[in-house]
Parts: C-alpha cells; structure tokens; sequence
C-alpha cells in the first residue's frame, strides 16, 4: 500500500492544513450560487422545486467524492485523476483524465475570467471588461508563482468571504421569514402559493440538473491536492464527508431562504437574489456589498483553476504525457511552466471579452460542464477497477470506503448519462455532447502522436516517468 503523503513534486512545502486544497475545493463550486444563474436559471426550469433538484445533484456528487476519496485516502498524490486512472485502468484513460481536468478547468477558468470586468465595471464603467480581466490575470497568476502557501493564504481569505455572504444571508433571511428579532414575518407561503411547488412538473425538477450539476462543479479539487495536504488520511476523509453538510447548508438551505423570501417567478438574470433580500433588510449599500462578493468568488474560482491546472500539467509531464518542460518548478517549488502555460491558454478569454463580451460566459459554461462530466464518469469507473486492483486483502485495509459499492457506482453513472441527455433536449447546449466526442477524438490524437514519439525515444525512459509520478 502506498503511504507517502509528499506531492508528486518532491516538494516539502506542503498546504497547512487550514489552508488545504480540500478547504479550497469544498467552496470551489459555492461560488456559483453567489451568482444570478445558480438561484434565477434553475428557478425558471423548477420553480420552488429546485430545491429537491439540488438534494439530487447533491447526493451524485457525495458518492463520487467518496469514490475520489477512496483512492486518495489509498494513495495521496497531486495530480490525483490522472495518476489513479493510469494506475487501475490504463494509459489512455490515465492520459485523457488528466488533460479532460485541464481542459475543463481552462474552461471554468476562461468563464470566471470573463465577468470579473462586469463586477469591477458596477464602480469603473469607463473600464473595458477586456482590460479588467487581463489585469486580474496577470495578479493571479503571479500569486500562483509565488508558492504553494501563497495559493492557500489567499483562497482561505477568498473561502471566508464567500462562506460569510451565505450565511449571513441565511440568517438573514431567517429573521424574516420567522420574524425573530421584531422582524415582520414573511412566512414560507412563497414556495407553493406561486403556481405551486413544482409548477412546471417532474420534468422542470429534472431540467434544472443541467444548471444544477455546473453549480457543484469544482468540489473535485480535492483530489488534485490530495498529496500536498499534511496529512491527508485525517484531512481528506473529514473534508470530503462535510460535503454533504456544505450542499445542505450552502445550496439547499440558501435557496429555501431565496425561494422563501423571493416570489420564483420574480427572480431573473438581471438582479442577484442576494440584492433583493438585503434590499427587504434595508441595509445599505447592498449592492456594493453583494458586488464584491461576486468579485471575489469569480477571483477565487480563477485562483482555484490556474493552481489545479499547473499541477495536473506538471503531473502529465513527469509521466511523458506532455512535454517535458512542464514537469519545471521554481525555487519556490511552484510548477511554473504549467502555471505559465495555463494561464496563456485561459489569456484567451481576454482576447473574447474584447470580441464578444456580451456571449462569451454562457458559450464557454456548457462546454465546462460537459468536461466536468467526463471527470465525474471517470472518477467512478476508475474507482471499480481500483477496486479489482487492489483485491478484498486490499479493500479490508481501506479506512475511507466507497458507500454502497459498486451499486452506486453504476447508478450515479446513469444519473451522468441522463444529465447528458437533458442537455440535447436544451437550447442553450443541445450542441455540447457533439463538443464532448470532439474533444475526445482530439485527445485521442494527441495519444497517438505521443505513442509515436515515445517509439523514437528509449522504451525504458517512457516507464521510468511513470514510475517517478508515484
């Protein structure tokens, strides 16, 4: 059984435990619901019943965290996606997993990077969107270079914000809908007076999957930095299992307070639930305060994607699956090609702003989603192989199991594949899963190219780089 819990780099500056990717993964996708998509895009699919759609989507997401923590618990590496399916399904799976998670990052990425001119233009509206983002990405990116605390000092502070506006938010709103404290009470009327519950079916509820599953995307981050934990037995399994407390707090128990307080009809694209429910408050300046809010998590979710995606670049090349030059670090210990690297590719989305700052987030977000699928497939089937891998001597020794094994394997699978479907039935990304078999086809090329390559150069050199990535 594999025990060190060093990074696949060698480094020894491991995350503090307060400050670990795990932390920075479990808010990773609370961002989202910051934002007017996550509460007005679902709400005009589900109505109050997106409520259940997020207990659903919930629910897939803990069983595949736990299937990522399984492995991670087993054996904690950076790069962790790409290393597990290399190691219990193959080389092309291990080689795809790991570019599919750059790639969706990238995406994730370029999408966050996009709006961050929107929020700073509410203050500076003479600001070009395009000017504002380049900015952001040049700062993110040199802290990304620092060192590996650098990255956690500032997704802690970025993580208290976003936690603080949600549960100040809650709170609240619960001191309306209860009236405690003199406030008048609101009640929770709201959620069925208004066409009911569930207005537009079984299927609104199901509809809303599409918006909802983009929402949670980011929770994986953990397994990126499952090796650069100090000590990941104990950290991982804790945060991975307060996932479940975070979807119910976080997602289901903010939009009950949303849905509560806000009319599902009246929520739309043009104003944050946040605003409207402060606004009832009176409280001051809640648009300044909601806007920086937003500006921080957009920030963080570009901070979050650039650290995971240099890693995972600097995993692949210490195995040969990308150049060699990626597998350099700094005197810091930083992966400073991957972080450079990474951060040109998503430079892209600065050149987009510039081009079509009106459609760049909603044409980026579905293909996001998509790779973020992939990820989540992936995470499951690598996990059943890693099981036949290990043996029942293996799986007797396991202190953090998979629940419900292999059963919820396969039914979180289906789940993925129905959320695939309900794509195509949808306007705004009827076209994504054609997307998806490109990138496959694409990726596969590149395999192909680096198989050709590795025929030229010693045999015994290409296995040894796998070696060194364990």
């Amino acid at each position: 059984m594999h025990t060190t819990h060093r990074p696949a780099d060698g480094s020894d500056r491991p995350l503090e435990p307060a400050y670990s990717g795990s932390d920075a993964g479990g808010t990773e996708g609370l961002r989202r619901n910051l934002k007017v998509y996550g509460a007005a895009g679902s709400a005009q699919l589900a109505g109050p019943a997106v409520l259940l759609t997020y207990a659903l989507g919930g629910l897939a997401i803990f069983l595949i965290m736990r299937a990522l923590g399984e492995m991670s618990w087993h054996t904690p590496v950076s790069g962790a996606f790409s290393y597990y399916a290399t190691e219990n399904w193959g080389r092309f799976p291990g080689f795809f997993s790991g570019w599919n998670y750059w790639f969706n990052y990238i995406f994730v990425s370029m999408a966050e990077l996009s709006v961050v001119g929107i929020y700073v233009n509410y203050w500076f509206p003479s600001i070009h969107p395009g000017i504002t983002a380049a900015v952001f990405l040049v700062v993110i990116t040199a802290i990304n270079l620092i060192d590996v605390k650098a990255y956690g000092e500032f997704e802690f502070w970025f993580a208290i914000i976003k936690v603080a506006a949600i549960i100040a938010m809650i709170v609240l709103g619960g001191l309306l809908i209860f009236g405690v404290g003199g406030a008048h009470s609101a009640g929770i009327s709201n959620l069925w007076s208004h066409g009911g519950f569930m207005p537009n079916g079984v299927w609104g509820m199901l509809s809303a999957l599409v918006v909802v599953m983009f929402a949670f995307g980011g929770v994986e981050l953990i397994g990126i930095t499952a090796g650069e934990a100090d000590n990941p037995r104990r950290t991982i399994p804790m945060a991975i299992n307060q996932v479940v407390y975070r979807i119910l707090i976080f997602y289901v128990g903010a939009l009950f307070v949303i849905f509560s307080l806000v009319p599902w009809d009246q929520l739309d694209n043009k104003h944050s639930p946040f605003v409207l429910i402060f606004d009832k408050l009176s409280i001051p300046a809640a648009a300044t305060i909601l806007n920086i809010v937003v500006l921080t998590a957009a920030v963080s979710a570009y901070n979050s994607g650039l650290y995971s995606n240099g890693r995972m670049l600097y995993s692949l090349a210490l195995r040969g699956d990308a150049p060699r030059f990626l597998g350099r670090l700094n005197r810091k210990g930083a992966p400073m090609a991957g972080v450079l690297v990474s951060s040109l590719v998503t430079g892209l989305a600065v050149i987009l702003v510039f081009a079509m700052p009106d459609r760049v987030f909603a044409t980026l977000v579905p293909i996001a989603l998509m790779a973020g699928i992939f990820n989540w497939a992936m995470i499951l089937i690598t996990q059943i192989k890693f099981r036949r891998r290990i043996g029942p001597e293996g799986v007797a020794q396991l202190g953090f199991k998979m629940p419900f094994f292999p059963v919820a394997n396969y039914v979180v699978l289906a789940f993925l594949a129905f959320v695939v479907y309900i794509m195509t039935t949808q306007e705004s990304s009827r076209l994504t899963p054609l997307y998806g078999l490109a990138w496959i086809g694409l990726v596969g090329i590149g395999y192909a190219v680096r198989n050709a390559s590795a025929r030229t150069a010693d045999p015994a050199l290409d296995e040894a780089s796998l070696h060194d990535a364990r």
